[in-house]
């Protein structure tokens, strides 16, 4: 029998919280202890959110006080914004929590990038422990840290994609372009008329064109797996869809390579990694194939010079973008299966 771990999370009436109580309180080796929301202090979750009425009752605490926290939870998950996170997480691990923080305050290595892109770092000291939680690259470093840095879902698809080329020196680093369309919850839950249903629906269009924060995060890893630095020319979309992600990456190959190498290549870098899956030849990746499971899916085309890649790449950004990732990183941190409270199989049509 397995011994249960009572967790907590933290902004929990958000998307990526919402999520994390889905996917929490049916992990068997779980048990959710502490519920927080500025929006609903008192209130019972199941009020709130009726889908999971009879299922999860707790009421939730409007203080995120660590003290408090810590007192009823051993890990912690934080899913609220930049710099909140940072903010708090310091003294979560003082009181002896592990965490994993679901914002980008603990994705970086390197403190002035976080800065360049973000605001100014309250807790630098501990960047030199943080794990960037992306398992298929870090699973050893995860299993033995206590602060892991969730990835962001746009991050995860493209590093995903890329990461056999870059560690095979296959990639050239001046030409990737990644092409990516998500859905409107990736925007977060809060009230804004950018991405209510009227201006959403019946609509496609770019945003933050060199200028998304989830650049940076794309860069680090891809040079790292590299070996020297990568750049990414990255563009984001928004579709009428309320979860997913589907990323069409290009890029250059240093030598020319068959499309049959590469997937062998993608076969042997991917073994041993549950939730990543290679389509076979012919077949391409559906966002709604991966809707609500811990999969990224990829699909790969070569060039007829055999220079240059397409890959395809789909997640859902609720789940392996961020909750489903989370919690595969608590599974390592813990010293469960990889895969515990993740086996449940993506929404059918």
């Amino acid at each position: 029998m397995v011994d249960k771990i009572k967790v907590a999370v933290i902004g929990a009436s958000g998307y990526a919280g919402l999520e994390l109580v889905r996917l929490l309180v049916r992990h068997p080796g779980c048990e959710l202890a502490a519920l927080t929301s500025l929006e609903y202090p008192g209130r019972p979750f199941s009020q709130i959110f009726p889908a999971l009425a009879g299922i999860v009752d707790l009421p939730f605490s409007q203080d995120p006080a660590p003290a408090k926290i810590a007192a009823a939870a051993s890990v912690v998950f934080t899913a609220v914004p930049h710099q909140t996170a940072m903010g708090m997480i310091p003294r979560f691990l003082d009181l002896g929590c592990k965490v994993v923080d679901l914002s980008a305050d603990f994705r970086f290595r390197d403190v002035s990038l976080y800065e360049k892109w973000y605001q100014p770092h309250t807790a630098p000291d501990l960047i030199p422990e943080t794990v960037y939680g992306l398992p298929e690259l870090h699973r050893e470093e995860v299993r033995r840290t206590r602060l892991v840095g969730n990835p962001g879902c746009y991050p995860t698809c493209v590093i995903l994609g890329l990461a056999p080329l870059a560690q095979a020196g296959l990639l050239s680093p001046h030409s990737v372009i990644a092409d990516c369309k998500s859905g409107a919850s990736g925007a977060g839950r809060q009230a804004l008329l950018g991405i209510s249903f009227c201006e959403v629906n019946d609509g496609f269009r770019a945003y933050k064109v060199l200028e998304h924060r989830h650049t940076p995060e794309m860069e680090q890893e891809l040079s790292w797996l590299a070996g020297t630095p990568v750049n990414v020319t990255f563009t984001p979309h928004l579709v009428p869809m309320s979860r997913g992600i589907l990323g069409t990456l290009y890029a250059n190959l240093t030598a020319p390579r068959s499309e049959g190498d590469l997937r062998e290549l993608y076969r042997k870098f991917y073994q041993g990694h549950p939730f990543v899956r290679l389509h076979p030849p012919g077949s391409l990746p559906d966002t709604r194939d991966v809707r609500g499971g811990n999969f990224c899916d990829l699909a790969l085309r070569v060039d007829r010079d055999g220079r240059r890649v397409i890959v395809l790449s789909a997640i859902d950004n609720l789940t392996k973008g961020a909750a489903g990732q989370a919690v595969q990183n608590f599974n390592l941190m813990m010293g469960f299966p990889e895969t515990m409270g993740l086996e449940t199989a993506p929404f059918l049509p």
